[in-house]
């Protein structure tokens, strides 16, 4: 049956992938995103044309720092689920610009999900991160495992966008569900990630950085697949043993790669070799993420898993035409 679903952060890389996914199936999306200049807003924009406006998707702009117009939005909105991936994102933007991360993550968060308890929205979803884990290497991780040593003020915000859950669902009974994404790539993706970041580098003919010797280890998550997850939590039936609690979940494929690997497929997917410099391990990173995903299985079944050079080859293709080199 449709649903009217609010979908945050709808111009950013997962809002708007999600938010379009959504509208496919039927059902009727509002997106807001504040249209912010962490990253050119030339981008967002692109996507909003490209992924949503064909089908019909509103995104007005909207800070959700802004407490009345949230409040006005979400009580008048009369949503089924609201689907909140707005937050401001970057571990190490988090140590130079602090103040941005406790705007967004905290006090946008707390409008939200205040609004959404006045409203008794059925189901929150939101965004949180691997980067709640901190500097671990015992993986993979696992919801259960402790979360009280974040290694950036990024994954801070997380961990309490949690805890904040946790607390509206036990006192007030607000169904919400936690989804720790595992290292997104894709099309129109994010410029801040190193994937990103890298393929304009090597385009251009320049170098590119490797930190730790290029030893990290990550747990790519192709885009359609963090999608499928992130509906098929969605459509699930509150959990009939725990209706007061809130639900977390890893996204994230139990499969890490080191960066330097990762390289050597970008380079193949590029058709291009790359130019690497090594340095040292940098603040707020950790060396690993690799999720366990046992519980999304045990909740949503079988979800999707793109191989790594499939994912990279259509970035590629996507990225060779939203930004073609010069003549």
């Amino acid at each position: 049956m449709p649903q009217k679903i609010l979908v945050t952060g709808a111009a950013g890389f997962v809002g708007a992938h999600v938010a379009a996914q959504l509208a496919r199936a039927g059902h009727r999306v509002t997106g807001v995103d504040s249209f912010n200049a962490y990253y050119d807003p030339r981008l967002k924009h692109d996507r909003v044309a490209a992924l949503l406006t064909p089908l019909g998707v509103p995104c007005q702009v909207l800070d959700l720092c802004n407490g009345p117009a949230t409040h006005a939005l979400i009580t008048g909105g009369g949503f089924d689920a609201v689907i909140h991936l707005a937050a401001q994102a970057g571990v190490r933007h988090s140590i130079k610009a602090p103040a941005d991360y406790i705007q967004a993550n905290l006090v946008g968060f707390g409008h939200v999900i205040e609004a959404c308890r006045e409203a008794d929205v059925p189901h929150l979803l939101y965004a949180s991160s691997s980067s709640v884990y901190g500097n671990r290497t015992d993986a993979p991780f696992r919801e259960t495992d402790r979360v009280d040593r974040p290694a950036s003020l990024y994954a801070a915000t997380k961990i309490a966008n949690e805890l904040i859950a946790h607390t509206y669902a036990s006192i007030h009974g607000l169904r919400s569900t936690g989804l720790r994404f595992f290292t997104v790539y894709g099309p129109w993706g994010r410029p801040d990630m190193a994937y990103f970041s890298f393929s304009r580098r090597i385009r251009a003919g320049q170098p590119i950085t490797l930190f730790a010797e290029g030893q990290l280890l990550r747990d790519f998550t192709y885009i359609d697949d963090i999608v499928d997850a992130v509906v098929g939590l969605m459509n699930a039936p509150a959990p009939a043993a725990t209706p007061r609690e809130s639900d977390i979940y890893n996204l994230g494929h139990h499969v890490p790669v080191k960066v330097v690997d990762f390289v050597r497929t970008l380079e193949d997917a590029l058709g291009l070799k790359a130019t690497i410099e090594f340095g040292p391990m940098q603040p707020g990173d950790v060396p690993v993420t690799c999720a366990d995903d046992g519980r999304l299985r045990e909740r949503i079944g079988d979800w999707a898993s793109t191989p790594l050079d499939l994912g990279l080859g259509r970035f590629a293709r996507w990225i060779e035409a939203w930004e073609p080199l010069p003549a």
